[in-house]
This record gives structure tokens, C-alpha cells and sequence, in this order.
């Protein structure tokens, strides 16, 4: 069973919020707020936040801006997962994906459907690694982003949870690089 071992030491992750939205603003986001006071309440590092508009080249842009940062550990996008025609961001995070997390979408769906239930079907979350850097698609609803901060990513980023966690991969996730 997950647990936490207090026998070590935590380790903060520096990550950066994406807001995707046609209509908001930061005086507005309070999905974008509600990552970032989770992540920073947790111990983390806000790397950056920043919000763009439902285009896929532009969310690809800075998806690949944040990739290539080294002060950026993760990336949280929050909006444009779901189904109607604006809905761009999980394209654009596939694009730059060099490995889908594919049991990502498929727990943010089982940990959905206990507070929505069938309507947890109309959420594309995904999850996937690029240039050593994890990053997730979340919908734009708070309750999105606090059952998938809650649920899932609080403890798959602190290092002390067991069994295991993606802080303590985090040097072999380039490793493929590194080979000659």
C-alpha cells in the first residue's frame, strides 16, 4: 500500500501552472490558483504560471519554452481537455510528449468518476515526459484540479512516497539522451 516515509527527506519540485483559456485572466483563474496554492501548500516551487489562449501551436510553444528550462521540474496545464473544437491543449501536449504517461488519464478518470461518475467519460487528462520534464493536462474545473493535485500528483511528487514516485526518476528520464 502507498504511504510515506517520514525516514526521508522531502524534495521540492519547481513547477510551472498553465491556464488555457479563451476568456480568463489571472484575476480570473481560479483553477490556475487553486494548483498553485495546493502545490506551493505541499512544499513545491511555483516555477512560473502563465495563461494562453486555446491554440495549439501556442500551448505547444510554451510547453517546449518550459521543457527547455532547467529551473522547470513539471508542467500542470489546466484547461482545453475536453471535447468541443477549442478544446486543443491534450493535442498539444502530445505533440511535444516523447512518452505518454498513459496510466495517468486512466486514474484521474477512476478518481473522476467517484465524484462525477459516468460524466468523468468527457475528460481527456494525460499525463507524459519531454526533455526530463513530467507534464499533465488537467480540465478546467477547481474540482479538477483538486481531485487530480489531491489524488494523484501530491504524492507521485513527493520524493518520500512509496512504493515508488516520479521525483526519484527524475535523473534517468533523459537518460536516452545521455547514450552513445
Amino acid at each position: 500500500m502507498s504511504r510515506i516515509d517520514e525516514s526521508k527527506e522531502f524534495i521540492p519540485v519547481r513547477i510551472a501552472v498553465l491556464t488555457v483559456s479563451d476568456t480568463r485572466d489571472l484575476s480570473q483563474d481560479r483553477s490556475g490558483d487553486t494548483l498553485q496554492a495546493r502545490l506551493t501548500d505541499a512544499g513545491h516551487v511555483l516555477a512560473d504560471r502563465k495563461i494562453i489562449r486555446d491554440e495549439r501551436a501556442q500551448i505547444a510553444d510554451q510547453l517546449r519554452a518550459w521543457i527547455a528550462d532547467p529551473e522547470v521540474d513539471v508542467v500542470i496545464s489546466t484547461g482545453g481537455t475536453g471535447l468541443t473544437g477549442r478544446d486543443v491543449t491534450v493535442e498539444a501536449h502530445r505533440d511535444v510528449y516523447e512518452k505518454e504517461i498513459d496510466a495517468f488519464g486512466t486514474v484521474f478518470t477512476m478518481v473522476s468518476f467517484q465524484k462525477i461518475g459516468t460524466s468523468a467519460v468527457q475528460s481527456r487528462a494525460t499525463g507524459g515526459v519531454a526533455g526530463g520534464t513530467y507534464l499533465f493536462a488537467l480540465p478546467g474545473s477547481t474540482g479538477a484540479c483538486k481531485d487530480a493535485w489531491d489524488e494523484i500528483l501530491r504524492w507521485q511528487l513527493d520524493y518520500r512516497h512509496r512504493p515508488c514516485n516520479f521525483v526519484e526518476i527524475f535523473p534517468r528520464l533523459d537518460e536516452h539522451q545521455r547514450r552513445k
